[in-house]
């Protein structure tokens, strides 16, 4: 039992909510020794502590990517998990977009040792080992303002590094340098450079700072020590997953045990739920009222939209009753601390009601924070210079990088089978962690990785040991690796994560504590060959459009299997299909030469038709098509999910992924070109094209496949007999079939409705299918398949006719943007555009029209109603050399 006095922590992962903030200041106001813990599961705190002595001001400052003409990062995956990935990308893509006329866009160096998804869309990549980021700061630092002594870094570093200073220093103001190390004096460094170029107040912003990061590294050490002596009468956990986040997570579970009263709130029953005494979870955030305070100044409202589903409390409320407020309502509570923090903060409603109905409505309320945007600089340069960390002298030392992945974290995302089918962008790899190890080319025909005088491959297991533990890891050879690191996800090998447990491995406890802080690279000894996977799943070479080729033949990286066909056997057998078309922004206007004498080639070849004049049925009425700009697109994988959660796409495991079996819809392929060993990527997402000359609905023998007046290309799922001729006949390799009953959809007598069903030990209210909260999952508008059909996208037809049913009821023609797919929803960067191609006014009808695209196999005459823009960079050539 609790007392007025007891010494209180309640832990949790960065909380936005002024909700829960305020909860927490009603609760502390009865237990006065209560305190909020806050850490993120992947530390910021450097940035942050940094921050604070430069600034004044412990935030995340806002990053204007989109008006930096030079984006320089060090190891900051800013496009895929980096403080706010989603605000960047979509800043990031506005200043990627290419006008022929006058070809300009930003310029992208991304200085790292292990390819990240930021890294895989950089212009340059500059390679260093893991030790020596801070080297490669303060070289940095060093070129632009000089008088400072530098550790050593690799030569190659060094040459890029000057070019990238003289580069700089002619875009004053207009240049962004960011650094995703947790070491304090390099993130100080971070801050001088920027100051240096100009870039606070430009830039860089603090009158709208990201609060997306808040933790503090040093306060939750400080509570496992407080826990560790005794000093701690409780502890409450309030959605956070300290034992398996932390590096030292077995020591909070120890220092756990010495605390008179632990309560998890979490949702699911995790790592440091299963060590606290009591379980009190809370709603979902489907379930919940809340709000979010993501930045200075900007503000939104969280609604429910199902009842709860188990015997849950909202958070809020179960902190307001054991501060003994009983009976208390979230949504009234909810509402009084709006009214009492932000009605006053507008002008333009006279009543709360009317502010709040408005604000409830539009989802968002912003203003402007008043705020100076003069800061003092109150940090050491020098000595932070001088307190970077020192690059491992030792030769032979294996490096390894830790990192999180966009679908998993560090282990928050673990317990959804959607995200861990979701394939990692760069590995490609499912349901599993890889350590990452180089891929050197031996000159001749092969492409090695290996340590210990073994040829790995993928899917071997190997024995990495760091810090004097064992890890069995499973092996992916990856191109773009410094030589002599490796690198592994952190988040994986979660064992309390439902259905989800025990996948991966789990690596956490290797990060090593500096001060305090996390350090996401260690040193490593990496094995022989130890065993294979037997169910490693990598879906780069599933579902494949042949030999798939790259630029020139001297520079080309083929998506083909690397273990059959070598580096010479990729020149001596290039098929120039029409699949990815890539070029320079200096060399800008030669691709659209290129493009265009391959567009009239192929209308040439394309005249010798069995189908002459089909296309005319479409001139007139709603002729639907999708543009892809391969600029944008950024391989996060967004769109994939949107995906599956819309139409209702099953997951099906590691082993059917395995064989093959996967059912997306929408699948992101990576092709390499360039260097061999630090290649550019190309990413491209690739979906039923919805061919006007589809090749699939001919050879269908019972009509399943056709084609509607709207030019989709159509599947009647109780007609299809799975012959799967038409997957034979697609030259994109885009339709699914599905070979297990993933949804329990045809399993009889369990899905039949029978007056004596309780014969069977169930309910007569039994659902088809699932369970109802398994079906609780599936989208309602979109069919469940049964075992035996083909299925693929279907330009989300479901939004389609939603879209015409609006319009009708409303007595109005369908405008541009009343159907969007889900797909185009989802993607942070726009990279996708759907709409009717007849309304010459849509905008994808003006972007089809660009002298950048491509239909993907446009020899081969399907007439595909999706468009590509062929992707360009702004690469800097030879920045090494």
């Amino acid at each position: 039992k609790i007392t007025e006095g007891s010494q209180i922590r309640i832990v949790a992962n960065t909380v936005l909510s002024p909700m829960t903030l305020k909860a927490v200041a009603d609760f502390s106001a009865r237990f006065k020794n209560t305190k909020l813990v806050q850490y993120d599961p992947i530390s910021a705190s450097a940035l942050l502590d940094a921050n604070n002595k430069c600034f004044g001001q412990r935030v995340v400052a806002d990053y204007k990517f989109d008006e930096a003409e030079i984006i320089v990062s060090f190891g900051a995956d800013f496009l895929g998990t980096w403080i706010s990935p989603i605000e960047y990308a979509a800043k990031y893509a506005k200043n990627r977009k290419v006008d022929i006329e006058k070809p300009e866009m930003s310029r992208h160096y991304q200085v790292e040792s292990y390819m990240s998804l930021t890294g895989s869309n950089a212009d340059n990549r500059i390679l260093i080992k893991p030790s020596e980021q801070g080297a490669a700061i303060a070289f940095l630092y060093n070129e632009l303002k000089g008088g400072v002594n530098v550790p050593a870094l690799n030569e190659k570093a060094k040459k890029a590094l000057r070019k990238i200073a003289a580069e700089l220093k002619e875009k004053k103001g207009k240049s962004l340098v960011v650094s995703g190390s947790n070491n304090v004096n390099e993130q100080i460094v971070i801050n001088a450079i920027n100051a240096e170029l100009g870039n606070i107040d430009a830039t860089i912003d603090f009158a709208q700072a990201n609060l997306m990061r808040q933790g503090s590294d040093a306060d939750v050490q400080q509570l496992i020590s407080e826990m560790e002596s005794g000093a701690i009468n409780a502890v409450f956990v309030l959605g956070a997953n300290p034992v398996f986040e932390l590096p030292n997570g077995e020591k909070f579970a120890a220092a756990l045990k010495k605390v008179g009263l632990s309560v998890s709130m979490n949702q699911l029953v995790d790592e440091t739920t299963a060590v606290c005494q009591y379980a009190a979870p809370m709603h979902n955030l489907l379930e919940s009222w809340g709000d979010a305070h993501p930045k200075l100044g900007h503000f939104t409202l969280i609604q429910p939209t199902i009842s709860p589903i188990f015997n849950t409390r909202q958070a809020e409320t179960s902190l307001l009753a054991w501060s003994g407020t009983e009976g208390a309502d979230a949504y009234e509570y909810l509402k009084a601390t709006w009214q009492a923090n932000l009605f006053t903060k507008q002008k333009e409603y006279a009543t709360f009601q009317a502010f709040w109905d408005a604000t409830l409505h539009d989802g968002v309320f912003t203003y402007v924070e008043s705020q100076s945007k003069q800061f003092g600089w109150g940090a050491d340069t020098a000595a932070a210079v001088a307190g970077v960390s020192q690059p491992n002298a030792a030769k032979d030392t294996v490096e390894i990088s830790f990192f999180e992945t966009v679908n998993i974290g560090n282990g928050q995302y673990a317990s959804n089978p959607w995200l861990q089918e979701m394939p990692d962008p760069v590995t490609r790899t499912v349901w599993t962690n890889t350590l990452a190890i180089p891929v050197k080319f031996d000159g001749v025909n092969n492409f090695i990785g290996g340590f210990g005088g073994d040829d790995l491959k993928d899917g071997d297991k190997v024995d990495v040991e760091i810090g004097g533990k064992k890890y069995t890891c499973v092996v992916v050879r990856q191109f773009g690796l410094m030589d002599g690191t490796v690198a592994i996800a952190l988040g994986y090998g979660r064992a309390k994560a439902g259905t989800c447990s025990n996948h991966g491995t789990n690596v956490n406890a290797a990060v090593p504590l500096s001060n305090g802080l996390p350090q996401y690279y260690s040193t490593a000894k990496v094995s022989g060959k130890v065993g294979v996977d037997d169910h490693f799943a990598c879906v780069q070479h599933h579902h494949t459009m042949g030999v798939q080729a790259l630029g020139k033949e001297e520079n080309a990286v083929i998506n083909a299997d690397e273990k059959s066909l070598g580096w010479k056997g990729f020149q001596g057998s290039l098929v120039d299909r029409t699949i990815i078309r890539q070029g320079t922004l200096k060399d800008v206007k030669n691709l659209v030469k290129k493009l265009e004498a391959e567009k009239e080639e192929h209308t040439e070849l394309n005249a010798q038709t069995l189908y002459r004049g089909h296309q005319d049925r479409y001139m007139s009425g709603l002729h639907w098509g999708m543009h892809v700009d391969l600029n944008a697109c950024i391989g996060c994988g967004t769109c994939t999910i949107a995906c599956m959660a819309e139409n209702n796409v099953p997951v099906v495991g590691k082993y059917e992924v395995k064989r093959h079996h996967e059912m997306s819809w929408i699948h992101i392929s990576r092709f390499y070109y360039g260097d061999v060993e630090n290649p550019n990527v190309v990413y491209q997402p690739m979906m039923c094209q919805h061919c006007d000359n589809a090749p699939c609905e001919n050879v269908c023998p019972v009509n399943a496949t056709n084609h509607s007046s709207e030019g989709l290309n159509q599947m009647t799922y109780n007609r299809c007999i799975g012959t799967r001729y038409c997957a034979n006949n697609c030259p994109y390799k885009v339709r699914r079939f599905n070979w297990q009953d993933y949804t329990t959809a045809d399993i009889f007598p369990w899905n039949e409705r029978t007056l004596n069903g309780s014969s069977l030990g169930f309910s007569t209210e039994m659902p088809y299918g699932a369970d109802n909260l398994t079906r609780m999952v599936l989208n309602p508008d979109v069919t469940v398949r049964t075992r035996g059909v083909i299925e693929k996208c279907s330009f989300c037809v479901q939004r389609i006719q939603e879209g015409k049913l609006t319009a009708k009821r409303e007595s109005r023609q369908l405008r541009d943007g009343d159907v969007k797919t889900a797909c185009q929803s989802a993607c942070p960067t726009g990279a996708i555009t759907f709409g009717n191609k007849n309304d010459k006014e849509s905008s994808v009808s003006k972007l089809m029209k660009g002298e950048l695209n491509y239909r993907a196999l446009e020899e081969v005459n399907t007439d595909p109603n999706v468009v590509y823009s062929a992707k360009v960079i702004n690469k800097f050539e030879k920045l090494d050399a």
